[in-house]
């Protein structure tokens, strides 16, 4: 029978920084789900909140850094009517090392940093699986060997004892995705894990991570600024602009009937194959404001043409449905029906 719940509830998260130049609202109050099976895109330009929001998951926000309200979901393995609160746990708790890793596994932005360059990435591998399972060294070296051989990495008993500075790029980025899915996470959270390759090894990542995805029905929080990538990948697409959600629904509801002036104006800005060519591409006007000094009301209000003059600059607007499984946070929307998260 299908699990029809959410694997993990983000309800009105804020993630602040106090710094003493003021508070940064990096996150200002988000919710969405993710679901077993499913691929959610997480897409915004730089700064948006993106990699906040992964971290805050994971419980591993730099200080000075602090979530302040809000609630992080996770459904249990064993039951899934019951849910853990991941924002109630102690940060480097014994209940929080089991979540990272075992339920809830991170493929990062730069594999190159994330191996250590003195040990070899199979005893980085087999430490994971030690961490997580009751298993002795030899048979972690055989699931570590086992995981390898499932992201396509050749001759991986070889590869076994080598070390992150001596792997191409696409085998590093294959032998972090081995360490991430090795203790069979159900959430795997990809933080703009193509960045740092070229395209053609780009795409094989992204045929990899379908594979997987397809075949242990993991749920993937797929986190890029790419909306090509999201097209590609995602079920499901939350946007997000200075820390707060403009708009999320289905991949085809978004890129064919964009609601949220932010939305409409990033699809326009990318390049199509069918659009007059040597024509200047349209940009959103202005720029992102600095973090120290957000605009009151909706924070997207000083570059947007539709904005309504004396609503939009004093209050922020709430989250109104827009279709099926589609909301917007737009007072163009005002009289449709409120969204209400429980």
């Amino acid at each position: 029978m299908e699990n029809t719940k959410p694997l993990l509830s983000v309800r009105d998260l804020k993630v602040y920084f106090d710094l003493d130049e003021g508070t940064v609202k990096s996150v200002d109050g988000i919710s969405f789900d993710a679901y077993e099976g499913k691929v959610v895109g997480i897409v915004g330009e730089s700064g948006c909140g993106k990699s906040v929001t992964m971290k805050s998951i994971l419980r591993i926000v730099e200080k000075p850094g602090r979530i302040v309200e809000g609630d992080i979901l996770l459904q249990k393995r064993d039951n899934p009517n019951e849910y853990l609160n991941l924002v109630k746990m102690k940060e480097n708790g014994k209940e929080i090392r089991a979540v990272r890793g075992g339920e809830i596994a991170l493929i990062p932005q730069e594999p190159m940093s994330a191996f250590s360059p003195i040990h070899t990435i199979g005893d980085q591998i087999t430490e994971a699986i030690l961490l997580h399972n009751p298993v002795d060294k030899e048979e972690a070296r055989r699931i570590c060997i086992e995981s390898l051989k499932s992201v396509g990495m050749s001759m991986p008993e070889k590869r076994l004892d080598s070390y992150s500075w001596q792997l191409s790029g696409g085998l590093r980025q294959r032998a972090i995705i081995a360490m991430a899915i090795v203790c069979k996470p159900r959430l795997l959270i990809a933080d703009e894990p193509t960045t740092a390759i070229d395209v053609t090894t780009q795409a094989q990542v992204l045929k990899l991570l379908k594979k997987l995805q397809m075949e242990r029905n993991m749920g993937i929080l797929f986190i890029t600024h790419d909306l090509g990538v999201i097209a590609q990948m995602a079920q499901y697409v939350v946007v997000m602009y200075l820390g707060r959600i403009m708009e999320k629904g289905p991949v085809d509801s978004i890129f064919h009937n964009p609601k949220h002036p932010y939305t409409q104006a990033l699809l326009r800005s990318i390049p199509s194959i069918q659009k007059t060519t040597k024509v200047k591409l349209p940009t959103i006007s202005g720029s992102i404001p600095h973090p120290f000094n957000k605009p009151s009301g909706c924070p997207f209000h000083p570059r947007c043409n539709n904005w309504i003059r004396g609503k939009c600059e004093k209050s922020l607007p709430p989250e109104y449905m827009v279709g099926e499984g589609q909301s917007a946070s737009c007072f163009l929307y005002e009289g449709s029906e409120e969204v209400i998260h429980e």
